[in-house]
């Protein structure tokens, strides 16, 4: 799906996505001291929000305007919205800012050369140290889960990333499949069906 694309998937008044972060994303970065903060492929911004509510400085990048004109304006109404740079970028292609502290990257679904491309341009804007989140529809939710991208060459695996970094050697911290409950009525699930299972991939590590 091209910029255009999602710009038409923005356009209307109701948020895409919800307000409130990825729950892995919370999970894993609530013990993370704040510093800076690259959220990619950010959407409508709730991770870098979050983030910021939390006393980062958050560089937010997506590739179209539609989103990031809400995100602006999300962040208008918080008192902590200030604390976000609004970026319009395309994660295969730009080079983000360096020194980061924390660089996350939620379903960014993109074929393997395109995916390869993004995961190291943002592990390498990575400090020393800095930690690495990557959470993705995984390639197992399309037979065995529910909701998400029916196309197979945009899903991924723990495995796939890890791939990506062999050469960078990164510290890995946790990498995976995870299981993620999507509730009825929701986006994710089909009328009339209850509580599913959707899995996703996990990589959190740090740089070395």
């Amino acid at each position: 799906m091209d910029a255009g694309a999602w710009d038409e998937r923005y356009a209307g008044r109701e948020l895409v996505w919800s307000l409130e972060p990825n729950a892995f994303v919370a999970q894993e970065c609530s013990d993370l001291p704040p510093g800076r903060a690259l959220d990619v492929a950010c959407g409508e911004g709730r991770n870098a929000l979050w983030l910021a509510g939390r006393g980062w400085r958050v560089t937010a990048a997506d590739f179209s305007a539609a989103a990031l004109e809400k995100g602006r304006a999300l962040a208008a109404e918080q008192e902590h919205g200030d604390r976000v740079t609004w970026q319009r970028a395309d994660a295969t292609t730009w080079s983000p800012p360096a020194g980061q502290d924390l660089v996350v990257l939620a379903y960014l679904q993109l074929d393997d050369e395109q995916r390869r491309a993004a995961v190291r341009s943002a592990y390498d804007a990575l400090r020393p140290g800095g930690t690495f989140l990557l959470v993705a529809h995984d390639r197992s939710n399309l037979a065995e889960g529910t909701g998400g991208p029916q196309d197979p060459t945009v899903l991924m695996t723990a495995e796939d990333v890890l791939a990506d970094l062999a050469d960078r050697a990164p510290d890995v911290v946790r990498a995976g499949r995870v299981a993620r409950e999507v509730p009825p009525h929701g986006t994710h699930t089909r009328p009339g069906e209850a509580a599913a299972t959707a899995w996703d991939c996990l990589v959190r590590c740090v740089r070395t």
